[in-house]
Order: structure tokens, then C-alpha cells, then sequence
């Protein structure tokens, strides 16, 4: 990986690009919801709908939405490309990917969930810093704060001192690292190919939906058993929903996350925060992946280290 790239801000008025990397959009209502969100924002808008030519699960074919990032990137006067949604696809794409002409012309690719893939890859191919936030079909649930914190992002605003309402200090400390990580379930499906982040010195933070109890704590003991939580500077727990609101099942099923994630740590002293608040409902504070950061537990305290970032 070659130096760290921290895209240029954007400004009322850019564009940004509306990419479909992997499944296609099925609810619409929610789609242009998210769409008129970002329109409030100040920002114009580029898309090209997918042409359906691949499998139902994917919103093209491979070939297709890999020529579109491409053109999108190509293009100056988008200044960011936000997914459309996630799914499933992502995997299929980033061996295609022309790292070098991305790096060339750092632009902010911004989603969550399989986006997980494109994220970490894309970083840790280009050096270029990625943005773990909404897609635009998760946009319209988004409380107030993590929309507010994917807008001052983008707009070159980070906060030094960001403190989250809830959070549990599972175990205390300090660290400083660079940010990793995302989707339990997509990550998992990184080991052993050349898109896994280097996890040693990072501050990792995870989060699924619709998982049960059972395939967390599988997945969770293969990051553990790859090595990939032995050496980090801390690891941040998001919200793992089981799918549906039931708060009290909710509750439940990150209880059992942390207490698992506690015992496959015991040997390490780095912090451990749960409920941190990323995921798939309301809250989804936007992070910016390959960024420096610290977490101090004795202020339950999340900064940003920008200026270590050379501006592009």
C-alpha cells in the first residue's frame, strides 16, 4: 500500500455518482427516499440504471457494473460515488478493479454492508481512505446524528472529540490505530484472498443483521482463530440485529456477542467497546476506513486523525 489518500471535501452543489456494485434495488420507495436526502444535502446527482444483465440477486452483470464504477470515476465532475445498495456482488468485482487509475484521481466511495469488500480492498490496494456510511437506500432510517456525521465527513469535518449516547465499555484502555473492518459476514469472506485488511494495529470495528446467534460466534471464533484479533489497538462492536426490531432479542444477541468477543480476547488488553453505533437500523455513524484513529475509554471518546492524512 503506497501513502495514505484522504479525498478532497465536497461542497453544495458537486455530484455525486450512484453505483450499483452489487444487488439490485428492491425497494424503490426507500431509494428515492434516499435520493431526495441527498438532493436536500446539496448535492446533484449521476446514475445510470443497471440493465438486469445478470442473475436476479445481482443488479447487472460483472462486466457491467464493473464499466460503470470505472466510468463514474472517470468522470470529474463526480466528486463521490455512493452505492445504491448492497447485497451481494462486490466479491465477484474487485479483482477487476484498476487500482492504479483509482488511486490517480481520489474521489470518497461510500456504503456499508457488502460495500465491505470495495472498502477495505479498495484501501488496502490504493492507500486511498474510504467512507463506511450509508447507502442510499438505508439513508431515509438514519437518525439525526449518523446523518450528520456522514455529511460533515464528506464535507472534510472531523470531529476530534465524538462521544455516542449508549455505548458500552465492554473493556477499558487506549488505543490508536488505523480504522477496519465493517459487515462480520463479508469480512469473514476476506480472509485468505489479497483484499483483507491488515488487522495488526487496527482499530476494528463489526457489525451484521439477520444473523443468527450461531454463525456470529462461528464467525467471530474464525477472525480469532486466523489470528486477526490478537494484535489490535481496539475493536468496536456495532449493532448485530437479528433482523426485525424486537428490542429485548436485540439486546439479547449482542449480550451474547460481547461476552463471546470478551472470552476469545482474555489474553489481549486492548480496549473493547460495545454498542457501538454502526449497523443496519437507525444508527450508522459514518467512519472513514484507513483513517488514524484513537478511543479513550476513560472519556468514552472517539477522534479522528486527519491530519495525519495528506489532503488529495
Amino acid at each position: 500500500m503506497s501513502c495514505t489518500l484522504l479525498p478532497a471535501p465536497l461542497k453544495a452543489g458537486d455530484t455525486l455518482g450512484i453505483f450499483y456494485p452489487a444487488g439490485p434495488v428492491k425497494d424503490l420507495a426507500a431509494f428515492e427516499d434516499g435520493l431526495t436526502i441527498l438532493r436536500n444535502l446539496g448535492f446533484s446527482l449521476q446514475q445510470r440504471l443497471p440493465d438486469n444483465s445478470g442473475p436476479d440477486y445481482l443488479a447487472a452483470s460483472d462486466e457491467s457494473r464493473i464499466g460503470e464504477l470505472h466510468r463514474l470515476w472517470a468522470d470529474d465532475n463526480i466528486k463521490a460515488l455512493i452505492a445504491a445498495r448492497g447485497g451481494y456482488g462486490c466479491l465477484r468485482i474487485i479483482e477487476h478493479l484498476d487500482f492504479t487509475f483509482l488511486r490517480s484521481r481520489p474521489k470518497w466511495l461510500i456504503g456499508f454492508s457488502d460495500l465491505t469488500v470495495l472498502l477495505n480492498g479498495i484501501y488496502k490496494q490504493t492507500g486511498m481512505i474510504t467512507l463506511h456510511g450509508p447507502v442510499v437506500t438505508s439513508l431515509p432510517r438514519l437518525d439525526r446524528a449518523s446523518l450528520d456525521s456522514f455529511k460533515n465527513i464528506i464535507s472534510g469535518v472531523f470531529a476530534d472529540d465524538q462521544q455516542f449516547p449508549g455505548l458500552e465499555i465492554l473493556r477499558s484502555g487506549q488505543g490508536t490505530g488505523r480504522l477496519a473492518g465493517g459487515n462480520l459476514t463479508t469480512l469473514t469472506h476476506l480472509i485468505g484472498t489479497p483484499w483483507q485488511p491488515d488487522f495488526s494495529g487496527s482499530i476494528l470495528f463489526l457489525e451484521d443483521t439477520a444473523e443468527p446467534e450461531y454463525k456470529l460466534d462461528r464467525m467471530l471464533t474464525h477472525l480469532s482463530s486466523c489470528g486477526a484479533l490478537d494484535n489490535l489497538a481496539g475493536l468496536l462492536l456495532g449493532f448485530f440485529d437479528p433482523g426485525h426490531d424486537d428490542t429485548l432479542e436485540t439486546l439479547r444477541l449482542n449480550e451474547h456477542i460481547w461476552a463471546r468477543t470478551l472470552e476469545l480476547t482474555k489474553s489481549a488488553n486492548y480496549p473493547v467497546w460495545g454498542a457501538f453505533p454502526v449497523g443496519h437500523q437507525t444508527k450508522n455513524h459514518a467512519l472513514p476506513l484507513g483513517m488514524q484513529a484513537t478511543i479513550d475509554s476513560s472519556r468514552a471518546r472517539l477522534s479522528f486523525l486527519h491530519q495525519a492524512c495528506p489532503p488529495w
